[in-house]
């Protein structure tokens, strides 16, 4: 089959066209209003992103990776400090921390999450240790209760990488809401996304807050005067905008991912070694829908063949990533990590997928297995 047809990943165009109107509707009037930056779109978002979330004020950013950078500043966590968070996750995760100044300190996960592990988190505790970076890993929400349990006991800072996992909920909160810092990436693919790079941040300490908005611009809060040494990385009108249409759809379109997750594993979880547990609850919002092969490679392979993008998150844990070797860890200190990165592969998922587009997908899926 031809490339160009293949079934991606995530139908970013799909989407645009059930949203054209009034995204078009929203660009156009950020346009006429002649204010691209810091304006009332980006104030109305945050406000929104922090109502939805449960938190009490939110934050606009350029992109996540500053959200996560910015959170561990406004936390004064620097050099001599230590952070604790997975190996089996985005690169930016840890990247913010080496940018901190901070030395990440890595904790295997769980098998059946692939989030980190709290039991592991204990044992990486140093006098060293200031905060940890907890990853709600393809939309599946943490241990947050063992987590801050810990963190309260060690006094340490708890920095929620949500930015695959807005709207995930964990015991009655959501995502972002639950740490010190929530952090938010609207990156194009994610379940809410922008046309662009954008990110959010929410906290209900409003200390915390005002250093952020400082921090983000410059370090300032008035125009000329810096408090501190901050970065550029604000929220553009235009993104915002965006973003405040794709809202309102939100939870209709996590609702079709979950629904999509749960036929998924309906017809595969006697094909594949391992399939994701669906919840009643909200506890997973399927930013990735992945699957566990000893063979995944060679699914993977088929699958293209087949017409049928699939993706890995992720190949290389960060322990082993080229980045980090001053860190001096090795392969085997973190097996579950390790034979994750082995053996995940992750599923088209969208909400406007259809039925019979997820049909084909199956069907290539059962045909791979029973070759005959």
């Amino acid at each position: 089959m031809n490339n160009s047809a293949m079934i991606p990943m995530v139908d970013l165009k799909g989407e645009l066209e059930f949203l054209r109107e009034p995204i078009l509707k929203a660009i156009t009037e950020v346009l006429d209003s002649g204010e691209y930056i810091l304006g009332p779109r980006g104030r109305l978002l945050e406000k929104q992103v922090a109502e939805y979330v449960g938190a009490a004020y939110g934050i606009g950013v350029a992109n996540g990776t500053d959200a996560l950078y910015l959170a561990l500043k406004a936390l004064n966590i620097g050099p001599g400090d230590e952070v604790i968070t997975t190996p089996f996750t985005f690169f930016a995760t840890a990247e913010a921390i080496a940018e901190a100044g901070a030395t990440p300190v890595f904790a295997d996960i769980e098998e059946d999450s692939y989030n980190i592990n709290p039991l592991e988190i204990r044992k990486k505790i140093t006098p060293k240790t200031k905060a940890i970076i907890v990853v709600h890993l393809y939309g599946r929400a943490a241990k947050m209760d063992e987590i801050m349990e810990i963190a309260n006991q060690y006094n340490l800072k708890v920095v929620e990488d949500a930015c695959q996992a807005i709207g995930t909920e964990y015991h009655g909160k959501r995502a972002g809401a639950i740490g010190d810092i929530g952090c938010f990436s609207f990156f194009p693919s994610k379940n809410l996304g922008a046309y662009g790079d954008a990110g959010m941040m929410v906290t209900s300490d409003r200390d915390l807050y005002n250093k952020i908005l400082a921090l983000r611009n410059h370090g300032s809060h008035i125009r000329y005067v810096h408090s501190a040494i901050g970065v550029n990385s604000r929220l553009d009108e235009f993104q915002a905008a965006i973003l405040l249409v794709k809202l309102k759809y939100l939870d209709i379109f996590l609702h079709k991912r979950k629904e999509i997750a749960k036929r998924y594993t309906l017809e595969l979880s006697n094909l594949a070694e391992k399939t994701p547990t669906i919840f009643d609850s909200g506890e997973h919002t399927f930013h990735q829908y992945c699957i566990e092969l000893e063979k995944r490679d060679e699914a993977a392979a088929y699958l293209t063949k087949h017409g049928i993008a699939s993706a890995i998150y992720y190949p290389i844990p960060l322990h082993l990533q080229e980045a980090f070797k001053e860190l001096n860890y090795q392969e085997g200190d973190f097996p579950v990590s390790e034979k994750a990165a082995r053996r995940v592969l992750a599923l088209p998922i969208y909400p406007a997928m259809t039925f019979e587009i997820q049909n084909q997908i199956i069907s290539a899926l059962k045909a791979y297995f029973n070759p005959n």
